[in-house]
């Protein structure tokens, strides 16, 4: 803002000062004016003005050459670097000037230093900033001090899980995102160009979130999810929590929906579409979100999922990017990735379809099946997005005494159909084969419901899987 006039002057100093605007006497006074700039700097911008008192009293003062040098030289003692808007402002009938100095806000370049310390201003006060907002500050800066792209000197190749590597590369060779020369490298320069490592071969934070095996080091890697009783926390129906890397989580998130869903079909064409009561791709879509643009530095963090009886909320740590309103997130906009480094893997191995879509696609899906669409939240600490049913939906009780809700869902899907593993995990959208087998498929033919078409060669070639005559009847009441 250019200030040129006292009657401007007036009226910035009619008040008093609060945690945009700050008032000294004279340039006496310059270095605590530095250190509130600096404060400034580090939160939604403001004014220091010299030559008025704390009581909002226009005194002035006079201004010489080294008054100008000492002003510069002060600014140049603040880093990063940042452009100080001087002005300059005549009293009527004295040879005194105000003087005010105006940042706005810089909040990509956050956390400012002053002399190497940095400021905070609450309400009217500036005082050292608390270590814990100054790493919080460094990290959402980016670069080499986001915690995605820190090395940790404790992880190796080996506590990383090469199958999701080669997976990962395998489908952004498939989608063209990759080279296919790329299946042909080892694990470590795969790692390399993913950017997950150093040329000395240290691996980033990042590389465990997306590939790590064990991850005792990693607390934050953790999924939660309920389904509720009713449309309050009152009650648990099924509380589960997982940890893991974001291929696995983002199966298991998956698997849980179609757990706790209904699932309804249509005819099209010659085959049987099945839909959830939301549709799967605004689930996962929202899901990718949540494990790719989430807070991460932070070791109680986490992604939750709740389910109730009238809604979905899907719950991560971290807020919108800084210039980011809800109007302009629901409008065509451009991505601006918590974790870059995270979402270049994501999008090259097709987890991610399109960088700053996924709300648009979240939101079609939702109205293409009549339903509301989905309610984007923050508060500044958290992102949660709300889904909510066209009518409440119950939680389906068991029809067959000894099937679970995943055998079911299965049922459903095979129909009168006969499908291989890897088709049937496909149409569910689900990537881990063990999690399918354990959760879906060996549970349903252990109580005979589904029946490999070449039972006694269990690994033919062409095993394909249809419904027993009794997972026919349980179809019946599905």
């Amino acid at each position: 803002m250019s200030t040129d006039s006292l009657d401007i002057i007036n009226d910035l100093i009619s008040g008093t000062e609060t945690a945009q605007i700050e008032f000294k006497e004279t340039t006496g006074q310059l270095e605590r004016g530095m250190e509130t700039l600096c404060a400034f700097l580090n939160g939604t911008g403001g004014k220091v003005v010299f030559g008025v008192t704390d009581k909002g009293r226009l005194i002035g003062q006079e201004v010489s050459d080294k008054t100008k040098r000492d002003i510069v030289e002060a600014i140049g003692r603040i880093e990063p670097l940042i452009n100080v808007e001087v002005s300059y402002i005549p009293i009527p009938d004295t040879n005194k000037q105000v003087i005010i100095l105006h940042v706005d806000p810089q909040l990509y370049a956050r956390p400012f230093t002053y002399k190497g310390r940095p400021y905070q201003r609450m309400e009217s006060v500036t005082s050292v900033m608390t270590q814990t907002s100054y790493n919080h500050f460094l990290m959402q800066r980016g670069g080499k001090y986001a915690w995605e792209a820190m090395y940790n000197e404790d992880l190796k190749v080996e506590h990383l899980d090469k199958n999701t590597i080669l997976g990962a590369v395998r489908a952004g060779v498939e989608s063209g995102r990759l080279p296919e020369t790329t299946m042909r490298e080892d694990i470590p320069v795969i790692l390399g160009k993913f950017n997950l490592s150093s040329d000395e071969g240290k691996l980033k934070n990042a590389a465990a979130v997306l590939f790590g095996k064990e991850l005792p080091d990693y607390p934050q890697c953790l999924l939660r999810m309920a389904r509720f009783k009713g449309v309050d926390k009152e009650e648990f129906i099924d509380n589960q929590r997982e940890y893991g890397n974001i291929f696995k989580l983002l199966d298991i998130a998956m698997s849980f929906f179609f757990k706790h869903l209904s699932l309804s079909g249509k005819i099209n064409s010659l085959y049987r579409e099945e839909e959830l009561t939301i549709p799967y791709k605004a689930l996962r879509e929202c899901c990718i979100n949540a494990l790719a643009h989430r807070v991460y530095h932070k070791p109680g963090s986490s992604v939750s999922i709740a389910i109730y009886d009238d809604r979905i909320e899907v719950t991560n740590s971290g807020t919108f990017p800084a210039d980011m309103t809800i109007e302009r997130l629901l409008s065509t906009h451009d991505s601006e990735p918590q974790n870059p480094i995270i979402a270049n893997v994501l999008y090259k191995s097709k987890i991610l379809e399109s960088w700053g879509r996924g709300i648009a696609l979240m939101v079609n899906e939702c109205q293409r099946v009549g339903l509301p669409a989905p309610e984007f939240h923050t508060d500044g600490a958290f992102v949660w997005v709300i889904f909510r049913y066209a009518t409440s939906t119950r939680q389906v009780p068991d029809k067959y005494p000894t099937s679970t809700r995943q055998v079911e869902v299965l049922i459903q899907l095979i129909g009168e159909n006969t499908f291989s593993v890897k088709e049937m995990m496909a149409r569910m959208h689900l990537k881990n084969r063990e999690s399918f087998m354990n959760t879906y498929l060996n549970p349903a033919m252990e109580v005979k419901l589904v029946e490999q078409l070449y039972p006694e060669q269990p690994n033919h070639p062409r095993q394909k899987y249809r419904l027993t005559d009794k997972g026919k009847e349980l179809l019946k009441y599905e």
